[in-house]
This record gives C-alpha cells, sequence and structure tokens, in this order.
C-alpha cells in the first residue's frame, strides 16, 4: 500500500510538504515575546541617530589640545537629553556627560579621571588623549532604512529591546495554530480519578500539553472511548474547531484500535501510516476535508514523545517558515542496534571540558516506560542500515527538556 511502513526521511518530506497556512496578526510589544516575526525590523532612523558621548568628562577640539592647550575653562555644562549645543570658543571646553549629544565644534571626550577641576577650569592631568575617543558616531551601528531583525525571527528580549527602539508599539507576528489533543481508550481514566486494577491514568496528554504550551500553542484535551460512532463524532467536531488535532493510541493493529477506518469514514485523507523507526512505529499522518491536519500518534509514552518533538514539531517549525536547529553530540560509549530501523534512544547530555556535548545513552524498558524520560534530556538520532555505533562518534540529537549546560 502506498505510504506504509516508510523511513523517517520520506515521512519528513511529506509532513514537509502539507504545510499549514499560518495567518500574521498584530500584537502589542508587551506581548510579543516568543511569537515568531512576521515583518522585517528596519531601522527608521541611523543608530546611533546622533554623535552620542560615551563617558562623562569635558568635550574638547582636539586641534586645540595638539597645539599644547592642557587647561580649558569650562564654558558650559551639557546633560543629556538636551538639544546640541555649540563650542564657540575652541580653547574652551563643555563638561558633558554620557549620552550627550557632541556639541558643534568639538571632536574628542576626555574623562573626569584624566583631568581636574580648580576653578572653573579643567586642568588635564594625563596626556594620552587620542583625537575623536569616547565617541558613538551617527549610523556607525546601523544605517536608516537597514533591515535590523529578518522575518521568521523568534522573539526574544533582545529582538524586543530593538522594537521598542524603532517605535514598534504593536508588531506583526505569525499566528500560532490552536490543538486538540485526544486521548483514546477504555483503560484510561483521569488523574484525578483513582483507577481499577485494569485501569491507568491518562497522562502523554497532559505531556503533550504542556509540550504546545512551551511551543506557544494553546490546546485543549479530549478523552473519547473505543467506540466507532463516538469517535467519528467527536473527531468531526474537533476539526471544525482547531487547527490541528493530536490523537494518542487507536492505530495500531489491535481489534479496538479504530482510528484508521474512522478517519477513512469521515473523510480524512492519509498521507503516511507507519514508519521504519523504533520507537513510534505506528504514526498516522493525514489532512481533513476542511484542510486540518491530524496527528495519531502511538499510545505508548514514549513512542508519543518521540513522534511529538520529531514530527509534530518538525511541520510546527516549517509551517512558521523557521529554520530546525541541529545538535550534534558525542556518544560516549559504543551502542548496537540490529533492527534494520532508526532508532530514536534516550540520552542525558553533558557538557565536557573542551566544549563538547557528550550523550550518555539510558536504555529503558521499552516505549511504555515513560519513567525513564525524567532521567534523559532527549533522543539520540542513530541512522537507519547501521547496527553498530561508536563511542566517540557524533550523532543528531533532539531535546525534549531545556538544560544548562
Amino acid at each position: 500500500m502506498e505510504n506504509q511502513f516508510i523511513t523517517y526521511q520520506k515521512a519528513r518530506e511529506i509532513i514537509a510538504s502539507n504545510l499549514m497556512q499560518i495567518e500574521n496578526i498584530s500584537v502589542p510589544i508587551q506581548q510579543a515575546s516568543g511569537s515568531v516575526l512576521a515583518e522585517n525590523f528596519i531601522a527608521d532612523r541611523d543608530f546611533p541617530p546622533f554623535d552620542r558621548v560615551t563617558m562623562d568628562g569635558i568635550a574638547v577640539n582636539f586641534k586645540a589640545y595638539a597645539e599644547g592647550v592642557r587647561i580649558f575653562p569650562i564654558s558650559s555644562i551639557n546633560p543629556a537629553g538636551i538639544p546640541q549645543q555649540k563650542l564657540n570658543d575652541p580653547i574652551t571646553c563643555i563638561e558633558i556627560m554620557t549620552g550627550a549629544m557632541l556639541p558643534i565644534n568639538t571632536d574628542t571626550i576626555i574623562p573626569y579621571e584624566h583631568f581636574s577641576i580648580i576653578d572653573n577650569n579643567a586642568v588635564l592631568q594625563k596626556f594620552n588623549v587620542i583625537e575623536k575617543q569616547n565617541i558613538h558616531f551617527k549610523g556607525s551601528d546601523i544605517k536608516k532604512g537597514t533591515i535590523m531583525i529578518p522575518a521568521g525571527k523568534v522573539l526574544s528580549s533582545a529582538e524586543i529591546n530593538v522594537a521598542a527602539s524603532i517605535g514598534k508599539s504593536n508588531i506583526v507576528v505569525k499566528k500560532l495554530p490552536t490543538a486538540a489533543i485526544i486521548s483514546t481508550g477504555d483503560e484510561l481514566v483521569d488523574v484525578h480519578e483513582q483507577p481499577s486494577d485494569h485501569q491507568i491514568r491518562r497522562s502523554n496528554v497532559y505531556g503533550i500539553q504542556n509540550t504546545l504550551k512551551s511551543w506557544g500553542i494553546s490546546s485543549v484535551l479530549n478523552h473519547i472511548i473505543d467506540d466507532k460512532e463516538a469517535l467519528k463524532t467527536k473527531i468531526k467536531k474537533l476539526l471544525n474547531e482547531y487547527d490541528f488535532l493530536i490523537i494518542t493510541g487507536g492505530v495500531s493493529k489491535g481489534k479496538f484500535d479504530f482510528l484508521p477506518n474512522v478517519f477513512l469514514s469521515i473523510g480524512v485523507s492519509k498521507h503516511f501510516y507507519k514508519i521504519q523507526q523504533r520507537p513510534g512505529k505506528p504514526f498516522w499522518f493525514g489532512t481533513s476535508k476542511n484542510n486540518k491536519r491530524v496527528f495519531a500518534l502511538p499510545g505508548n509514552p514514549v513512542s508519543s514523545f518521540v513522534c511529538l518533538y520529531v514530527y509534530v514539531k518538525y511541520w510546527i517549525i516549517k509551517s512558521l517558515n523557521q529554520q530546525e536547529e541541529k545538535v550534534y553530540v558525542e556518544l560516549n560509549k559504543t551502542v548496537t542496534f540490529a533492527p534494520n530501523l532508526i532508532y530514536f534512544l534516550e540520552a542525558k547530555i553533558e557538557s565536557s571540558i573542551t566544549g563538547k556535548l557528550i550523550a550518555h545513552p539510558i536504555k529503558g524498558n521499552g516505549s511504555g516506560d515513560f519513567a525513564n524520560l525524567t532521567n534523559a534530556d532527549g533522543f539520540l538520532v542513530l541512522p537507519q542500515n547501521q547496527s553498530e555505533f561508536q563511542k566517540g562518534k557524533c550523532f543528531p540529537f533532539i531535546f525534549y527538556r531545556n538544560i544548562s549546560l
């Protein structure tokens, strides 16, 4: 069957060809942090916008100093934040503060520690003055009309500073999609309930929701019992209300794994089903009649986590027209894996004294061992068609934890 049991590379190609068209919205600058910029930040003036004094001291005409003047009468005081002043007599000086405009007829700033003030005269104590010192000249950082920050950048405090400096009280950003997260299975009860011996609490969906929140995406949680009609009715409703769906469980080969048939019956077109990987093989991806994306993840927690970070995050990043971050780490011990599958192996990361990121593989008890996720920082991506991965070799790494190295 077409797109049945495909490779990791093929799955990502298909996902990249089925991106979501994301709207642009304008938000107040106070609400923009963490958003994806949808416009270029363009300098509306030179930066700095004037010849800016960078030290407290005196402004002088260097020619007078070069001709031997070492005592400069102070003609006036020039604080920051006032219009540009003028030095009328070149053998005098203006006492000046950091941030002020350089006065007309001056070109050099001598800091306080190089002179003493005696009877309103600046008497130089040190004579190593350099022409044009301690001045941040107009346009030396950025010229008017220059693109300061390109569209597509995630806005941090640094970019917010730039936005404020060019007068962007409102910023055009990408409108992040909304998601519905659905768990399926009669064996699941909610977190506040006491499970019977044959039941377990729902956990995957809370981890997924928290992850989406960290990416700036709002979501709602839903649970649907293993009943075809209930699945059809609820999924059709959610496809009309949210931009994409993430479903956990119900896509394997069990008699109560109804989702593939349910998707077919409500007109959700399949792009692929099953990937040549471990964990996370039974992963279904498709598009509804109203152009909403559906990600049906395996029910086992580790498999679900892998598919969320490897594929759903990739789809979101590509839809936002962002570049995927690539991190490589060094294995600290040899790993063997016989199946001809791509292998996502949990690992703990540390930083070596030489500056390398070192991966310590952590082998758990299978894709249901969600507790083992707490011991790791992410997944090593060990390529297909290889059975031994040597200590000291570098491989891609996908973080699911923000860590300080």
